[in-house]
């Protein structure tokens, strides 16, 4: 395990903070016009799904965990639990909402996504860096709209609203980044 300075913390990273593992979920590096430079972070314990905020000075430094990777697919919900099978060996595991809530609204069943371990504990999961889906509602295009004018919202067919070009219609499919929840392009 490696020692990580609070300056060079990024999303996603798995940190030990209080004894606990926790992902980055955000980071912000601060340097006021008096003192020293700060670094606000929102962290999410991984074992109970409860989010912190905290501030570390750019001169601290935090504990860096393994996280292992293994390629699952996404079968279906039970209960408040989420079933993954592993593509290899076919062993099942289930994770459950408050492990995964920011990523849940992404899951359709045989999504692959990648689960990941600490030291053999299924602590989340890493989402594909695009996902192509519907958009059941937007408002009509504006007459003359290009990509440059500014986005409208959009809701998807998973429930998640993105900001779109003006030219975007009802019933199109887009390619949204999951993770950023980012409008990317149009699919043809």
């Amino acid at each position: 395990m490696e020692k990580v300075q609070a300056t060079n913390l990024r999303p996603g990273m798995v940190v030990t903070f209080q004894d606990a593992p926790h992902r980055v979920m955000a980071f912000q590096h601060r340097t006021p016009g008096k003192g020293n430079a700060v670094v606000q972070a929102k962290l999410r314990n991984l074992r109970t799904g409860t989010q912190t905020e905290t501030r570390l000075m750019s001169t601290e430094s935090m504990e860096r965990l393994n996280v292992e990777g293994r390629q699952m697919e996404y079968l279906y919900e039970e209960g408040s639990g989420y079933i993954f099978m592993d593509s290899e060996n076919y062993e099942q595991i289930t994770l459950t909402r408050e492990l995964i809530e920011t990523e849940v609204p992404w899951l359709e069943p045989n999504i692959k996504v990648v689960v990941q371990y600490v030291a053999e504990e299924a602590m989340g999961i890493e989402l594909p860096s695009t996902v192509d889906i519907e958009i059941t509602e937007t408002e009509p295009p504006m007459k003359g709209a290009t990509a440059s004018a500014s986005p409208k919202p959009a809701t998807l067919a998973n429930g998640v609203v993105v900001k779109v070009p003006q030219f975007i219609e009802t019933g199109e499919i887009v390619r949204v980044d999951p993770t950023e929840g980012r409008y990317l392009e149009r699919v043809k």
